[in-house]
């Protein structure tokens, strides 16, 4: 893995080499000749690096070795990103350079005292690499034959291609947990009935509970069902709020006191129904952290039962367990099962009798253990020859006897064959807890942080990241997978083990803690000691905190490069992020987020001005804050700064006016920042942006951007432009040159007033009919557009905004909202690639025909699809919708939605049916009807009228 940090420093040394010469403006001299030192050195480190990391699994030496260069590479990184730092504030500054030596007044000494403070810095990294390298040659370090596969296989299936959710073998233990569970207990027993599932870990104890908490007839059995994961350590506080989330929702988030908690409990197990608790992944020996829970739980209502799951007998009898199920390692013929469905997914007749023998053989080496045989058979899965297969099978790593009896084997076999900077990425992600739902998107931003993912040709970042998140997504390394409605995936987690793993291989640089009100917060932060952590996730509950005398004397946290903060309190933070600021300058992300915003009473109010000290500052989140009003303008010497994160700052007036010196700004996230009333003009110099949740226009601010300031932002695939309403130009719109953006592929567009009071005035000035309408047709349609919204739109005639969406021909997802002057819906049946539409608060619209099919009624001859790739559609809020009947009066054959999943009508009062055709679909799952008095009693259950039509459909919910 330390060639994925070598290979980018090489990279860089040799760009500054390069490119510093040709600038007006030398920052440092007289280092050519030790950054030529410092490039021979890595190269000739980089050149064994291949033998070196395959033989620090078997000596300590050669670890410790490979510590050392890990630790003087990231204090490479931290220079050449210094010295990068100040070359591009120079050039934005160049103005105001007068020459090599300014005069004071231009602009000062500072430069000086840069060229000779990072002169002396990468001297000193020098001698250092200078030892390391000659330590190299005492280990006979061969020199790199082969190098670990930098590709990913084209013929890996797609993870979401892969069943991986069916449990192989394992009957007997399903049926008796079942069984168990449904057991009506003895009267006289007091409390709930316990039932351990034992065994090692890996092999699905977990999965095993998933099974039976999802079994029909236990769901049907216990009125409440309560899942928590445990896993290490045994955090009362937060096991206590699970349970009461779950079995009184929102009522444990004004309870900081354990004891309140233990109160809550007893007095909800008592007055509620029986219930299933599940808590998987028990580790603690202690009977005195449980018995406060076993107090209070034996008085829960007669047939309760407690479920646990535990690698440890003992655990399960200190729990009190009236029923021990042991779950052992799987018959090699369930093993191969396991193994089987994955090795072989896609793969041929011929070479799948070509790899048997080899696959039985390396099935044996996974001695019984699922999670062992599914990871080695994720890694097969892209192999497709019998060498390839025979060297996984003679590989060394199967004599290790380390971490979980032999799991430690196939793990350390996949990963040694990820490409080097795919390892860094998954090591990284042991920053999180145990069992936390990890957003896919929101780790992908952090890799890019780090510097983990770099542009390659037309590709983006994220697609890079997107790249590596599916290769260790098909290697097993990820599990528990939620996927949007657009199949994509959103949130995953990590088995407890493979989380063991990436804390194994990261060295403890990864640290994640949680923090509860009185639960030693000093205590637990002094744990760290003198280890160095690089990146750092703490979760504080209401109450807590971290005393400020503690960052000052941790010197372990001084080289953090992430520092993610979720809290529910912030009132501490006022003392303690000055002094953050000073300490914590090699941070690249940092997350200061609220939790649950509707529990915090205390936010971050002001960010310190020494914010301009957090120079490699990639990543900043402060998204919730809801009592932020303004930003530093020291926010704005950040020239790192890719990600700035302001979502949910709803008091947030302004953003400092300097931004545009934030040159390398790719993602602005601004969304519910409702008393942001502008963006500042500079905002057209970040031509690097890719995604802006609210530019806001108009309004007559000084000092605003307008809306022509698009017109340099090239590079947006995502933009929701607000304030429409205000804007009076069409020459502005046209100047916006949406219709150039190519890479445009998610617009919203708000016709709303961006300024208090503006509305009645821009009433007076010209009909907003006609003003919407001129506007629309100015801004252009971008070519490539995939999802569009249009909010407020106030065009009475329909031609502008149809011919404008008429031409979307990728468009996938629509919305159109609160269009309160429009009388029919615009022909979208005509749309070919729409599969989402959303019709919300037309107050104008009393009729739904064939005009919103895009079909003539005269049309005649061959068949017409309208909507042909349409999934979801939903009518919202439409007040005065009477009537919708489509595909009649038409001559000829028409096809209608033929691929409709999911049909939702919500708050439509005065509609009197739904189109037969559409709820007889064999295509629609899942039907919706809300707060819709007539069609509720039209389509209830057994009682509507119609109801036969639609009781073939397997989800059907009407309120």
């Amino acid at each position: 893995m330390v060639d994925a940090i070598i290979s980018p420093l090489l990279e860089q040394l040799i760009s500054v080499a390069v490119e510093e010469p040709k600038e007006q403006v030398r920052l440092v001299n007289g280092v050519g000749k030790e950054v030529e030192k410092l490039t021979s050195n890595l190269q000739a480190i980089q050149a064994v690096l291949h033998d070196a990391e395959k033989r620090q699994v078997k000596e300590e030496t050669v670890r410790l070795w490979l510590d050392q260069l890990r630790g003087t590479s990231y204090d490479m990184e931290d220079v050449l990103g210094e010295w990068n730092t100040a070359r591009l504030k120079l050039q934005i500054n160049k103005k105001k350079v007068c020459s090599f030596f300014p005069a004071a007044s231009c602009f000062g000494c500072k430069p000086i005292v840069l060229r000779r403070d990072i002169a002396l810095k990468i001297k000193e990294i020098n001698e250092t690499l200078d030892n390391i390298a000659k330590q190299k040659d005492q280990f006979g370090f061969s020199v790199n034959g082969t190098k670990s596969n930098e590709r990913a296989d084209q013929r890996v299936p797609s993870i979401s291609s892969i069943d991986e959710s069916e449990i192989f073998g394992r009957q007997k233990e399903k049926n008796e947990l079942v069984n168990r569970l449904l057991c009506e207990s003895s009267k006289e027993q007091k409390g709930p009935r316990i039932i351990s599932l034992v065994g090692m870990g890996g092999i699905g104890k977990t999965t095993l509970a998933q099974f039976a908490y999802n079994n029909d007839s236990v769901k049907r059995n216990f009125q409440k069902r309560i899942w928590v994961c445990v896993s290490e350590p045994f955090d009362e506080f937060r096991i206590a709020r699970a349970i009461i989330e779950a079995l009184k929702p929102g009522s444990a988030k004004e309870l900081v006191e354990f004891q309140s908690l233990m109160q809550h409990i007893q007095e909800y197990v008592v007055e509620g129904e029986k219930f299933l608790l599940v808590l998987d992944d028990v580790w603690n020996e202690d009977y005195g952290k449980w018995e406060p829970f076993y107090n209070c739980l034996k008085s829960s209502p007669h047939g309760s039962k407690l479920l646990i799951t535990t690698r440890k007998e003992t655990v399960a009898l200190i729990m009190g367990s009236t029923q021990v199920i042991s779950v052992n390692e799987l018959s090699e013929m369930e093993c191969w099962s396991v193994f089987e469905s994955l090795a072989f997914f896609g793969k041929s007749m011929q070479e799948r009798e070509n790899l048997e023998k080899i696959g039985w053989e390396i099935v044996r080496k996974c001695k019984g253990l699922p999670l062992a045989a599914k990871t080695i058979a994720s890694l097969l899965l892209s192999k497709n020859t019998e060498k390839e297969w025979q060297n996984i099978l003679e590989s060394e790593i199967w004599e290790l006897e380390a971490i979980e009896k032999g799991l430690l084997a196939p793990l350390l076999l996949s990963y040694k064959e990820l490409p080097s900077k795919v390892k860094r990425c998954f090591s990284y992600c042991a920053v999180f807890l145990k069992d936390y739902e990890i957003r896919k998107h929101k780790l992908i931003e952090l890799w890019m942080a780090q510097g983990y993912l770099s542009e390659k040709g037309a590709k983006e970042m994220e697609d890079i990241g997107e790249e590596y998140f599916n290769i260790l997504a098909r290697r097993s390394f990820f599990q528990d997978f939620d996927k949007g409605y657009d199949g994509e995936i959103s949130t995953y987690k990590m088995h407890d083990i493979v989380h063991d793993f990436a804390q194994y291989l990261c060295r403890n640089e990864c640290f994640a803690l949680e923090i509860h009100s009185g639960s030693g917060e000093e205590s637990a932060m002094s744990s760290f000691g003198e280890t160095k952590i690089l990146h750092l996730m703490l979760t504080l509950y209401k109450g807590a905190s971290v005393p400020i005398p503690i960052w000052d004397n941790v010197k372990g946290l001084r080289g953090l490069r992430s520092l993610l903060v979720e809290s529910d309190e912030y009132s501490w933070f006022s003392e303690v992020l000055p002094q953050l600021f000073d300490k914590l300058t090699c941070l690249r992300a940092l997350k200061l987020e609220v939790r649950q915003p509707w529990w915090c009473q205390n936010f971050i109010k002001d960010i310190p001005e020494n914010i301009e000290k957090l120079l490699h500052l990639k990543y900043l989140s402060l998204a919730h804050q809801e009592a932020i009003e303004r930003l530093p303008e020291a926010l704005c010497e950040l020239y790192n700064l890719e990600r700035l994160n302001v979502s949910g700052c709803s008091h947030l007036r302004e953003l400092p006016r300097g931004i545009g010196k934030l040159r390398k700004l790719m993602y602005l996230y601004n969304a519910g920042t409702d008393s942001l009333r502008y963006l500042p003009a500079g905002i057209d110099e970040l031509i690097r942006l890719r995604s802006v949740r609210k530019f806001v226009v108009g309004g007559g601010y000084d000092r605003a951007c307008s809306l022509g300031s698009l017109k340099k932002l090239n590079l947006l695939r995502q933009c929701s432009i607000d304030g429409l309403g205000g804007v009076s130009d069409a020459g502005e719109a046209r100047r916006a040159e949406l219709e150039k953006k190519k890479n445009l592929f998610d617009l919203d567009l708000h016709f709303g007033h961006s300024r208090d009071g503006d509305e009645e005035q821009a009433g007076r000035r010209e009909n907003e009919e006609d003003k919407d309408e001129r506007l629309l047709e100015a801004l252009g349609p971008p070519p490539n557009l995939k999802k569009l919204v249009i909010d407020e739109y106030r065009g009475r005639r329909n031609v502008v905004p149809i011919n404008w969406i008429m031409s979307l021909t990728n468009l996938r997802d629509l919305s159109l909202n609160w269009w309160r002057n429009c009388e029919h819906l615009p022909p979208l049946g005509k749309l070919p690639s729409l599969e989402d539409l959303w019709i919300q608060g037309m107050k104008s619209v009393k009729r739904v025909g064939n005009e919103f099919l895009g079909v003539e009624s005269d049309t005649d001859g061959s068949s017409v699809i309208a909507f042909p790739k349409l999934r979801r559609l939903r009518f919202v809020c439409m007040e005065e919708l009477e009537e919708w009947d489509c595909g009649t009066a038409i001559k000829g054959e028409i096809i209608i939605m033929a691929r409709l999943s999911s049909l939702s009508i919500v708050y439509c009062p005065k509609l009197k049916a739904l189109p037969d055709h559409l709820l007889q679909k064999s295509t629609l799952q899942g039907f919706g009807i809300y707060h819709c008095p007539i069609l509720e009693e039209r389509y209830r259950e057994k009682t509507g009228e119609d109801w036969p039509k639609i009781r073939h459909i397997p989800r059907i919910e009407i309120e």
